[in-house]
């Protein structure tokens, strides 16, 4: 059942109540001492909330924009023979620095 907002035309009191969604609006505001007219505003509704190992945006990419996407990447970068990539082995001849 969702819940609903409202507000009171005549004091400006507002409130939420927890209604079916079959339910009529509610009419009259719930202070005693006021006893205006209520009116049901818009809401920006629940939260999604995502539950699990989780998922993401690029689990279902079309095969189309997969290809445009590796297009824009441009040339894939060059390997050695051993399967490491040019800037992985230069990282591995830098001596470290002394303090």
């Amino acid at each position: 059942m969702p819940t609903y907002e409202y507000e009171c035309q005549r004091c400006g009191y507002r409130f939420e109540q927890f209604q079916s969604i079959k339910a009529e609006p509610l009419t009259d505001c719930p202070r005693p001492e006021c006893g205006g007219r209520v009116k049901r505003l818009i809401s920006p509704g629940g939260g999604i909330l995502f539950r699990g190992s989780g998922f993401y945006v690029t689990d279902y990419r079309s095969e189309s924009y997969k290809q445009a996407a590796k297009a824009e990447q441009g040339p894939a970068k060059e390997t050695k023979s051993s399967g490491e990539t040019a800037s992985t082995t230069s990282a591995k001849k830098a001596k470290p620095v002394k303090e």
